[in-house]
């Protein structure tokens, strides 16, 4: 099972991470938790009448990892707008959409990244001192990690700027020297990782 996931009996799945694989997930999961920010009811002293009623933003992110994160509901790149009166209705929709729904997208992005990071750590208690452990997720916390892992390589996917898989071609061929060199890597890893992970939660 090294480097891949396997399923359980029962449901859920399991993988071996060594300490320095179990310290990059944490480590990226956290920068996630960062990114994405805190929720209404942390900004409003976990008041839940404010959390209830709180309406997102209308405006697109400007950090462009939160823009491939949280994506225009209404922006097709394949068909743009044929007018400026559809691009101001789709410009429109985009927003209202955007304000009662991020909220709740961003708390589930911010639940699956603390799964994680909270499985990680149990992890590292229970293995002190071994250099490495066997991680066995429930299949609800694997449902959490598998979201976890889009998150994760959607977002260094937008710092390295791929966006199909012809990017991600021209990656494998780069010099070590690159100083993209180590994310990539981050990026292809995480993504087996997440492909094995799908795999297990198949019927």
């Amino acid at each position: 099972m090294p480097g891949h996931f396997e399923p359980l009996p029962g449901g859920g799945a399991a993988v071996a991470l060594d300490d320095v694989e179990i310290s990059i997930i944490r480590s990226l999961a956290v920068q996630l938790l960062e990114l994405i920010g805190p929720g209404p009811a942390e900004d409003a002293g976990d008041d839940p009448l404010a959390e209830l009623f709180a309406e997102g933003p209308s405006e697109p992110p400007s950090d462009p990892v939160l823009r491939r994160l949280f994506p225009d509901a209404y922006t097709d790149p394949v068909e743009p707008p044929a007018t400026s009166r559809q691009a101001e209705e789709h410009q429109a929709y985009s927003a209202e959409f955007r304000r009662y729904t991020e909220n709740d997208l961003r708390a589930g992005k911010r639940d699956n990244a603390l799964a994680v990071v909270r499985t990680l750590d149990a992890l590292a208690s229970e293995a002190a001192g071994e250099g490495g452990a066997v991680l066995k997720l429930t299949p609800e916390e694997s449902r959490r990690w598998l979201g976890a892992l889009n998150d994760l390589r959607l977002a260094i996917g937008s710092r390295l700027d791929i966006s199909d898989e012809d990017d991600t071609d021209l990656l494998f061929r780069l010099p070590d020297e690159d100083p993209r060199k180590p994310m990539v890597m981050a990026y292809l890893w995480l993504g087996g990782l997440q492909e094995t992970l799908v795999n297990t939660l198949m019927p």
